[in-house]
């Protein structure tokens, strides 16, 4: 809605611009207003757009999202103008004295006839020039503000990007609204090219069909793609658009000639990168193959001897691909172990991180997210960090590595687990931080989903034949009397798991009907709950939307669990209310966030970080603050700000993808229908090995033999695959 009103008070304005403002309406009614006004002044009136808000503490306000200035050319109108204190130079005796003399030709003279301001008492050349030149910053600030809001932007945004791009940023931007898709972080090409039909943008510009062709391999770089065919990437970007095919083809060759795009023939066909993701791909498989080849030779000593010695402190005898994984640790500059739940890989990797310890050589453990870090520590008994702590981000106070080629890794063997949930981005970063003569060892398992990030790294290293990968496809010993295990490896190989065994720890219970599915998995969620059980149980669901996707489950789940109470506080959180009580998992690694963990009988632990796929409790809301207090699983404590909270999600049911890495006591797996691009074997297969001692699938039998012999998933179009062959062969390397 739109008020015209007169300042009456400006209360308080910070250095960005936000002010808190007491306004008078036509009808002579007062009302405070807030929002970004850098250039209110007492006396103006102005036409504001904006809504009525409430505030907790400060009652009924109006919340301005734009403005402009009512002009007026009266004397009293320049004399507030003027005594507001906007023009340096000039305060209230300077303003009576120059519209005193001037009236309402006051503001007119100082623009464009400033010399005639030095017949006022007081001022000379020098003063009118400044008033002159404070005068036309302020006007031409105010200018820019209406062209920067016809063009569609708040004035919070026009602050910012007047920041960026100086006193011409209107112009610039109606040359080319798209350059603020790479310029300003919050301007992606749906809101760049509104701007654009704002400042009358034809839909065949060929500024905004290369805007179109970028935005197209962006979406498919959420998608997980590095590239995309060629012919893929034009027909995408022209159904975007809504143009002809031939425009986007023309611009798309033009960017490629400007090395804007990258083209590569691979498997037949012609692709097109991003230049970074290009780089990324190409780079990293000229790292790993450094690696490879420039290890350092350890010093001699009886490996067997050191494989028999720990086969008898343990109790354990490993078999020859076992023992063979332990011997290339040592003999090979980079190492793949790969393989399911129960094949060995955390006592492979027992042996390997003891014998190098006894040999004195320094260890780096990690794996991609917080949770995968906490289990590898738990399993190897052995500090294990996330990569980006390891690459130490943040230390140069920024958002980068701290660790790369100019400042390596400290370390004789860097080990990672759960390579699958690395992507090509962060996978470069990690090459770049190893140094010459340093060991690679990563663990993982290639049936795992892939990266949610862009990329296929596990999978293109193991196929590119680059590299010496220990493959481990037998079950071992105590493993083998897991039903988890057994049935992992029979949806693996296509085969239907085992539901009748007496006491199982995999349990199917029919429900075809999703109706009942959902209330099934409420009521074993109430019981687990009612039990104190929290913490041992979690929901797993291939898909956000239906009955029995993510999003219903944790608001039905919710409504169940953690039920609305006079006592506990709530916050809107978007679609959905967070309350004192709720399960909530972090969605993004924030290295900033400071929390605290308390010890018996000693102070407090203190630390700083939070990461991707951490799960907890909501313990204290402060409506007033708006900040969450949130207790997590491992004990630490963490306060969210308001910038804070769009980090978590409710969790008392999240997605397969978002349990990569993460281990639970019972996984409990409603399956009865979804789309066959989500309903497949590697889904069923990743969601099964999140348990460590129960699974339990309701829902129907039939939904779950048709994700078992489904294998559609959707292709990943990456290229480091094709990158370690080119190496591999140039170098005649085998």
């Amino acid at each position: 809605m739109q008020i015209k009103a007169t300042v009456s008070r400006i209360r308080w304005r910070g250095d960005s611009g936000w002010a808190v403002i007491d306004f008078v309406d036509d009808e002579s009614a007062p009302f405070v207003g807030v929002g970004t006004l850098p250039f209110a002044y007492e006396g103006a009136r102005l036409e504001l757009t904006g809504e009525w808000t409430t505030h907790r503490i400060y009652g009924k306000q109006f919340s301005v999202s734009s403005c402009t200035e009512v002009v007026s050319d009266s004397a009293d109108a320049a004399f507030k103008y003027l005594s507001s204190g906007i023009v340096k130079g000039v305060g209230i005796p300077m303003a009576k004295a120059i519209t005193g003399m001037f009236g309402e030709d006051s503001l007119r003279i100082i623009e464009f006839e400033p010399k005639k301001l030095e017949l006022v008492s007081g001022i000379g050349k020098k003063k009118s020039k400044m008033i002159h030149d404070s005068f036309m910053e302020k006007r031409g600030l105010q200018e820019m503000l209406m062209g920067m809001q016809q063009l569609g932007f708040s004035v919070a945004q026009s602050v910012k990007i007047h920041k960026l791009y100086g006193d011409n940023c209107v112009a610039l931007i109606k040359e080319n609204p798209y350059r603020l898709i790479s310029d300003v972080d919050y301007i992606g090409f749906r809101t760049a090219d509104k701007i654009a039909q704002n400042a009358g943008f034809e839909y065949d510009s060929p500024f905004r069909i290369k805007a179109g062709l970028r935005h197209t391999l962006n979406e498919a770089r959420l998608e997980g793609n590095t590239c995309l065919p060629k012919e893929m990437l034009a027909e995408k970007a022209g159904e975007i658009l809504g143009v002809d095919i031939v425009p986007v083809e023309n611009c798309l060759e033009e960017m490629i000639t400007a090395c804007e795009l990258i083209e590569k023939r691979i498997e037949n066909e012609d692709r097109v990168f991003l230049s970074y993701l290009h780089y990324a791909e190409m780079h990293s498989a000229v790292c790993l193959m450094e690696l490879k080849e420039n290890f350092a030779v350890l010093p001699m000593f009886d490996i067997e001897g050191e494989i028999d010695r720990l086969e008898r402190k343990y109790a354990v005898e490993l078999a020859e691909k076992q023992r063979d994984a332990v011997r290339k640790a040592f003999s090979e500059g980079v190492l793949v172990i790969t393989g399911g739940p129960g094949t060995g890989k955390t006592t492979i990797l027992s042996f390997i991180i003891e014998i190098m310890e006894r040999m004195q050589l320094q260890l780096e453990l990690a794996a991609p997210t917080g949770r995968a870090a906490k289990r590898m520590n738990d399993t190897t008994g052995r500090d294990a960090r996330t990569i980006h702590r390891l690459l130490e981000y943040g230390g140069l106070g920024n958002e980068e590595f701290a660790r790369d080629e100019t400042c390596p890794i400290e370390a004789d063997v860097v080990i990672v687990d759960e390579m699958s949930m690395v992507d090509i981005s962060l996978f470069h970063s990690l090459l770049k931080a190893i140094a010459p003569g340093t060991r690679l060892i990563m663990v993982g398992d290639f049936d795992q989903l892939p990266s949610v990030g862009a990329g296929n790294v596990l999978r293109d290293v193991i196929l590119s034949d680059s590299v010496p990968v220990i493959r481990l496809t037998d079950i071992y010993r105590q493993a083998g009397r897991s039903m988890i295990i057994v049935n992992a490896h029979r949806i693996n190989r296509g085969l239907i798991p085992v539901t009748d065994a007496n006491e199982s720890d995999f349990v199917f219970l029919s429900r075809p009907d999703a109706e009942d599915a959902l209330n099934t998995v409420i009521d074993m969620c109430t019981e687990f709950s009612s039990k104190g059980l929290e913490g041992d149980f979690q929901v797993l669901a291939p898909m956000k939307a239906n009955l029995l996707g993510v999003n219903n489950l944790n608001s039905c789940l919710q409504k169940a669990l953690n039920p609305p109470d006079e006592t506990k506080r709530e916050l809107a959180r978007g679609e959905y209310l967070l309350r004192v009580g709720d399960r909530v998992m972090q969605i993004k690694n924030n290295y900033n966030i400071v929390w605290t963990k308390e010890r018996r009988g000693a102070s407090p632990e203190e630390g700083a970080g939070v990461y991707n796929g951490d799960i907890g409790t909501v313990m204290n809301i402060s409506p007033d603050r708006k900040t969450v207090r949130i207790l997590f699983d491992d004990e630490r404590t963490a306060e969210y700000d308001q910038s804070e909270l769009d980090e978590i999600e409710l969790a008392y049911a999240i997605s397969i993808h978002k349990s990569q890495g993460s281990e639970f006591s019972t996984v409990i797996l409603p399956l009865v229908y979804g789309p066959p691009m989500l309903m497949n074997r590697n889904i069923l297969y990743t969601a099964v090995t999140r348990a460590r001692n129960r699974v339990c699938i309701v829902g129907s039998a039939k939904c779950v033999e048709r994700m078992i012999h489904n294998v559609m998933s959707a292709k990943r179009y990456s290229a480091l695959e094709y990158f370690l062959r080119q190496l591999c062969f140039n170098t005649g390397a085998q």
